[in-house]
């Protein structure tokens, strides 16, 4: 939107809250919180109600958020990460334009991340690591203490398959696509198995099943893991997904990238989440109602784990795919209907809709996972997203993701610490 000026000769024109907001591109809220930080001013005209606002000072404090949003001059800076991967909008996301859920339900999660990497679709399409690829990074796994947190084994597993390929520096397409068609495959691989078979090969959801649990699956539940791979496989711009982008600006190779996404997974914010709200249901599960549980969550201070979501006003469209698969799995019923009265419950406190945290809790839940399981679906499935957006970012500018940092310590210089 162009500045607003008043016309020559005429009083300065004065904005409404509504379209200083429109000028601003910001919330009615939002204009308040410039009022009381300082950078607007704003008064009410005589026998009116609502505040009005200066137009020159408005369309002087566009420019400024938009010469704050665009770096300052000469600094390298670009805090706008161009994407042609995922669009989440009103409550609805898409992957490369197409409903993100629709592309769920009808194709596997293999299919999806090529969908993610080449904008072409390829049916029965399978992920497959070399055995001695397989075998290293096996090696390399079993030797961590039995303790190790499924996102600690899967992380040593990227570094010793990183180690392992010597032209992991290659940072072409077609390179990086080969990287990542043999990584996912070889992650799921260096997981421990809880029921043996004597094959490792079909869908990726298939062999990731018998990493989590040792109960043999029904055909209805493992729709459900393919199809959270297939949902879980990008959300634009989640924490983990940033550190995969400022890795791949840098020209960090795609194992590197994958190492950093990782790390930050593992935060009880993030990939976490879904562990909370698996113990939270099994605790609903063990009293037989959600009251004193969530008492217990509000009287600590803490968050209700698998309920509402920053990119959505409404329903967490993931949790609702999965909810209604789940459905259909007969044992999910009393982890269901646990997850329920969660939402029951706390709608008191705060209407917040399920996300797709609390869908995993129930899936993991029900199916003999343990807590750490959801973040394993979620560190597996999400490896592809961050594969394509390495791939997107290794097309832009190198070291564009630089700020700097605003300082606010002591005035230099200050003399020299005397020894204590």
């Amino acid at each position: 939107m162009r500045d607003q000026q008043p016309a020559p000769g005429s009083p300065a024109r004065r904005l409404s809250t509504k379209e200083t907001a429109e000028l601003l591109g910001v919330k009615p809220e939002t204009v308040y919180a410039y009022v009381s930080r300082g950078q607007l001013s704003s008064r009410r005209e005589p026998g009116g109600r609502a505040s009005t606002f200066d137009a020159g000072e408005v369309a002087a404090l566009a420019r400024r958020n938009r010469r704050d949003a665009a770096g300052s001059p000469g600094s390298g800076v670009d805090l706008s990460v161009r994407t042609r991967i995922t669009l989440i909008e009103k409550d609805r996301y898409f992957f490369r334009g197409v409903d993100a859920t629709e592309l769920a339900a009808r194709h596997s999660y293999e299919e999806v991340a090529e969908w993610l990497w080449t904008g072409r679709m390829t049916p029965g399409v399978t992920l497959t690591a070399p055995q001695d690829t397989v075998a290293i990074t096996r090696r390399a796994v079993d030797a961590l203490p039995e303790h190790t947190s499924p996102t600690d084994r899967l992380r040593v597993a990227t570094i010793a398959s990183a180690a392992e390929d010597p032209l992991r520096f290659d940072l072409s397409e077609d390179a990086v696509l080969g990287t990542a068609r043999v990584l996912i495959p070889t992650l799921v691989a260096a997981l421990p198995v809880q029921r043996e078979r004597r094959d490792d090969d079909g869908p990726l959801a298939h062999r990731l099943w018998r990493r989590l649990t040792g109960i043999d699956p029904s055909d209805a539940a493992l729709r459900v893991l393919d199809t959270a791979l297939a949902l879980l496989v990008d959300h634009d711009l989640a924490a983990s997904t940033l550190a995969v982008r400022l890795a791949a600006s840098a020209r960090a190779h795609a194992y590197a990238a994958v190492s950093a996404g990782l790390g930050v997974l593992e935060g009880p914010l993030h990939g976490a989440s879904s562990g909370l709200a698996h113990r939270m249901l099994l605790d609903v599960l063990d009293q037989g109602t959600a009251v004193p549980v969530i008492a217990d969550e509000l009287r600590a201070g803490r968050r209700i784990p698998g309920l509402g979501h920053r990119l959505y006003q409404g329903e967490d469209p993931r949790a609702r795919v999965l909810f209604g698969l789940l459905e259909e799995v007969p044992r999910a019923e009393p982890a269901l209907l646990a997850a329920r009265d969660v939402v029951a419950t706390t709608a008191r406190h705060a209407p917040l809709h399920a996300n797709v945290d609390l869908a995993l809790a129930v899936f993991t839940a029900s199916c003999g996972m343990p807590a750490t399981a959801g973040e394993t679906i979620f560190a597996v499935a999400r490896t592809a997203g961050w594969i394509a957006h390495a791939l997107e970012e290794y097309g832009e500018r190198p070291l564009r993701m630089r700020p700097s940092g605003h300082y606010v310590g002591p005035k230099p210089p200050q003399p020299l610490p005397l020894p204590e």
